[in-house]
């Protein structure tokens, strides 16, 4: 009986107790729909923003002064951007192309550098376009007579001068000698030709005239044939400052220039020394380029089919004269002048300047004398006859 009681005691106490328990439990809610929020990928890390010492500002711009090499590249000194340091070191070629309706389009403009537009004789426009990365093009062209002042401009950039023709009397002299490394065809008054470097194009319906081209492979059996020292020399000036890399140039306090007109408008055709050409530049401010136009349509290479264009334009006003009654033009390329700089879609005025000699270039200033910086990629330099200096104008 007491057995009997003790469990029966136990068994209580355990209900009891168990009871007690559950009381205490607190459910859990039912759970809800568990969401998966994926971890943000980390951002890339940036690159460290420069620390610019002396030599590489001016009047607190971020500049291009001491280059070096990294990975093998270089900045160039036709357009500040890294190149192959074996293409932004080597000497550029300096190819003299005409620009008449009938020789339309040209083959290769899109790859140069910098582009230097002067009026000749019948008052248009013969373009002396400077490259430094072309070994990837077959041809440039076509290829014509080169003018005394299109020579200096390639002795101040230190360049090959390629020319088909030339003024005999006014050029023969200086392009034969030893201050002049050239790659001519062979032509009348030409002394050492190297006809190896040019090549006829089969052109249906084109002038034979407007059929030879500079070739690449010829011109690189030419140049070592010749023997010409193949990298800019010790004494080499670049022609322009850049901006460094990340760093853009607005002028935002300078007048706005979106459309530009060497040649003067419809109404004021005649300008800029040239006939029906009348060229124009549009500025496009969703890629900071200058659009090229001339005989009332877009100016195209036809190696891509794209429109020129290009980061800089310069009006490099200069007094010119009528050498004969050929109509030869002689233009003053050393000592200074004005001169308007478009980047970014503004002008500044103010001048340029040539007193080093035929191996330096024309340097150009603000009105205050400070070197113009641009922005960093291909420029188009107008050579502007004082006489038709009315006519060059922008809006």
């Amino acid at each position: 009986m007491k057995k009997y009681f003790l469990t029966l005691l136990l068994f209580t106490l355990l209900i009891s107790g168990c009871s007690k328990i559950n009381n205490d439990i607190k459910l859990l809610p039912t759970p809800e729909a568990v969401k998966i929020i994926p971890e943000a990928e980390p951002e890339p890390e940036l690159e460290p923003i420069p620390i610019y010492t002396a030599e590489n500002l001016l009047n607190d711009i971020p500049i291009i002064g001491v280059r070096e090499e990294k990975d093998g590249l270089y900045q160039s000194f036709l357009t500040g951007e890294w190149k192959d340091i074996n293409v932004a070191k080597r000497r550029p070629l300096a190819v003299q192309i005409i620009n008449v309706p009938l020789s339309l389009p040209q083959y290769g403009l899109s790859k140069a550098g910098i582009i230097y537009e002067a009026p000749v004789e019948g008052r248009v426009t013969r373009l002396l376009a400077f490259f430094e990365d072309y070994d990837a093009l077959t041809r440039i062209g076509p290829v014509r007579g080169t003018r005394d002042y299109f020579v200096y401009e390639a002795m101040g950039k230190e360049a090959f001068i390629c020319n088909w023709g030339l003024a005999v009397p006014y050029c023969a002299d200086l392009i034969n000698s030893d201050k002049v490394d050239n790659v001519s065809a062979w032509n009348s008054g030409i002394e050492n030709g190297a006809d190896e470097a040019y090549i006829r194009i089969q052109r249906p319906d084109y002038y034979m005239e407007f059929t030879g081209y500079l070739s690449i492979p010829g011109l690189n059996k030419a140049l070592e044939r010749l023997g010409y020292e193949e990298t800019y020399s010790d004494r080499f000036v670049p022609q322009f400052l850049f901006a460094a890399d990340r760093t853009r140039v607005e002028y935002l306090d300078y007048p706005d220039a979106k459309r530009i007109f060497p040649g003067g408008k419809s109404s004021n055709a005649g300008g800029y020394g040239q006939g029906s050409e009348a060229p124009y530049f549009i500025y496009s401010a969703e890629d900071n380029l200058y659009y090229r136009y001339q005989y009332a349509q877009k100016m195209i290479d036809e190696m891509n089919d794209e429109q020129l264009s290009v980061s800089n334009v310069i009006f490099q006003y200069a007094h010119g004269e009528i050498r004969d009654r050929n109509d030869y033009l002689i233009f003053q390329v050393h000592g200074e002048g004005d001169a308007k700089i478009f980047t970014n879609g503004k002008v500044i005025a103010g001048s340029w300047s040539r007193y080093g000699g035929d191996r330096t270039p024309a340097k150009f200033y603000d009105l205050q004398g400070n070197e113009i910086v641009l922005n960093q990629g291909n420029t188009w330099i107008c050579l502007i006859w004082n006489d038709f200096k009315e006519f060059a104008v922008y809006s």
